[in-house]
């Protein structure tokens, strides 16, 4: 066949839509019984970064696909059963399941020296096929591997209580009447805080470094309806850094406020925490605030300003380490674990291995990778025609510059993108000069 797509979330149900209306021959290898991705899983009761109590951040209807709006019976931020549900519709809209393998696991993806890629995958059955490939693309996400502090304090080893990443998590009610400390400030951590504290006897919130919380609405307009705006896109960086500024001092004050650390960083310099809960929680006495662990003691766990807590299980919401275990070691990082790809898709030295949904937007993700999906479905059916890699190199140098200047070189700053901007960089990349 022609393109193997790997996952069918939202960014590999949008993959498949643009395949298929562009007549490509495809085939799509899901290993859960289900499309959906992360959306299914909490109500599947299946490991995974979903939980319960998760909901959508974005407005529904930017979160929506093209031609296919979620519908009006939606709240403004459905929650994941919902959008599980809408993703399966979509699916069966766009007409693309009969083209899904579901329990079909990648275990290996290679390119042989001919440049045909080599796909190996697994069914539910155990039974293992090697099928080729002129293109790949992964749209399987990216938060895959639980990511710990390195080192955990000292005397984690010996702790009474329960230990466990967020990727465990499913429900408060497994914690009622019990002490938990969540640990991280993070979207993870400030939904389960939340979550936590209505079945908790008590709920700490550990906060090592500071992050600007961000309500899901300033002015009564949802945060990707303000990043869609023209107003908004009129505006240079620094006005959009001091307008949001201002608006957050005054719907919420400083965070010190709340006994949180204020950030070290201006906002848009770090990725945002949003939630219109976790102050409310902390204001109502439900979360209390805490710096650091510094060292846990049998069941009492010791924090960097000389405070304590006994504590019967402690929540770490730190986060995933990018892997993609089907594919070569450091493919698609580098150094630092910089993502290098050609507007933030392409591996210029891997033709025809292509990456969607590998971004972090500020706004809703759908029409990015509804737009990354269209690109790579015309680079698949020789519509467009990529650059040279050594031009693909320098397109990716300079925007690695540009996110080390703005975010640092944090791991997961390479995959930060402004959603107006970048779209209209995909808009401009299929209407020059590489066009047929």
């Amino acid at each position: 066949m022609t393109v193997c797509v790997i996952g069918a979330g939202l960014s590999g149900l949008a993959t498949v839509h643009a395949l298929s209306a562009r007549g490509v021959d495809f085939v799509c290898l899901e290993k859960a019984p289900d499309v959906g991705g992360i959306w299914r899983q909490p109500q599947a009761g299946e490991r995974g970064p979903g939980y319960l109590p998760l909901h959508l951040n974005t407005a529904k209807q930017l979160t929506g696909y093209t031609g296919f709006p979620m519908p009006d019976s939606f709240p403004l931020y459905p929650r994941h059963s919902d959008v599980a549900a809408y993703l399966r519709s979509y699916a069966e809209w766009a007409d693309v399941l009969s083209r899904i393998e579901l329990r079909t696991e990648v275990e290996s993806v290679r390119q042989d020296p001919d440049g045909v890629w080599t796909v190996v995958s697994r069914d539910a059955g155990g039974v293992s096929a090697l099928r080729r490939f002129e293109h790949v693309i992964v749209a399987s996400g990216h938060n895959t591997n639980p990511a710990f502090p390195d080192p955990l304090p000292p005397g984690s080893q010996s702790y009474d209580g329960t230990i466990l990443h967020s990727i465990d998590y499913r429900d408060g009610s497994d914690f009622q009447g019990k002490r938990v400390i969540v640990v991280g400030l993070g979207a993870s951590g400030v939904d389960i805080a939340a979550d936590v504290s209505r079945h908790a006897s008590r709920t700490v919130l550990s906060v090592r470094r500071g992050l600007h919380i961000v309500p899901k609405q300033l002015y009564g307009l949802s945060l990707d309806e303000i990043a869609n705006a023209p107003w908004w896109n009129r505006m240079s960086f620094p006005e959009q850094r001091h307008f949001v500024e201002q608006s957050l001092l005054v719907a919420r004050g400083r965070l010190t406020d709340y006994g949180l650390p204020e950030p070290d960083h201006r906002i848009f310099s770090s990725a945002v925490t949003i939630s219109d809960e976790i102050l409310s929680r902390i204001r109502h006495g439900a979360v209390i605030p805490r710096p650091a662990i510094e060292s846990l003691a049998g069941s009492r766990v010791l924090f960097t300003d000389g405070s304590s807590e006994e504590a019967d299980a402690i929540v770490y919401c730190t986060g995933y380490r990018m892997a993609f275990p089907f594919l070569p070691d450091g493919w698609p990082t580098g150094a630092k674990g910089m993502v290098g790809l050609y507007k933030r898709v392409v591996a210029p030295d891997h033709p025809g291995l292509h990456f969607v949904g590998l971004v972090r937007p500020v706004g809703a993700i759908t029409r990015i990778v509804e737009a990354q999906a269209r690109w790579v479905a015309r680079i698949v059916d020789g519509d467009v025609f990529l650059p040279s890699a050594e031009v693909m190199h320098r397109e990716i140098s300079a925007y690695l510059r540009g996110v080390a200047d703005r975010y640092g070189e944090a791991e997961g700053s390479s995959i930060q993108v402004d959603v107006v901007p970048y779209l209209q960089e995909l808009r401009e990349e299929q209407d020059d000069s590489y066009a047929a």
